[in-house]
């Protein structure tokens, strides 16, 4: 009830104090840039962008999932950080998310399709970091095994490899 005395502009603040906070609470770069995500609030990101190493993502938290795909032989331990989990550690809202890849692919993702279940955004696979050559730097990754929703031609599809950008579409 206190929240709602304080202003539309009061609670506007608070968000972006604690998306700030947030930001600051990551660790300093200390390996290559795998992602960045483009679109965000400038009052609370540097140029409205942040850049993401390992480190970071771990920072954020990490999942794994052990599935197997249309595009690999055999069932593979994928390790990452739930795409739910860098949603909300952005605070990033009900948006549309388009992913883009090295070879310049691109698919849009509803954020809130994202769960606590699927996607993962797989930095390793088999515990090896995954290179470019090998799908990397990051995969989106689903429990395809885990259930028949997984297996469809718009989840196939959002499955983008060689991800290195989310731009937030506002």
């Amino acid at each position: 009830m206190y929240l709602f005395r304080l202003g539309l502009s009061a609670v506007l603040s608070l968000h972006l104090l604690a998306a700030q906070a947030q930001d600051l609470a990551l660790p300093e770069l200390t390996g290559p840039v795998i992602l960045t995500v483009t679109g965000l609030d400038p009052q609370a990101f540097a140029g409205g962008s942040i850049t993401l190493d390992v480190g970071r993502l771990q920072a954020i938290g990490t999942a794994e999932i052990a599935t197997s795909s249309i595009w690999t032989e055999g069932t593979h331990r994928y390790k990452g950080v739930m795409l739910r989990d860098l949603l909300d550690f952005l605070a990033i809202g009900p948006f549309n998310l388009r992913f883009h890849a090295l070879n310049d692919y691109r698919v849009e993702f509803p954020s809130v399709e994202a769960t606590a279940a699927a996607p993962i955004l797989a930095y390793e696979m088999d515990g090896t970091a995954m290179t470019v050559r090998d799908k990397g730097p990051i995969w989106v990754m689903y429990p395809f095994d885990d259930s028949a929703e997984y297996r469809t031609d718009t989840t196939y599809s959002r499955s983008i490899w060689q991800l290195d950008r989310i731009d937030v579409l506002r």
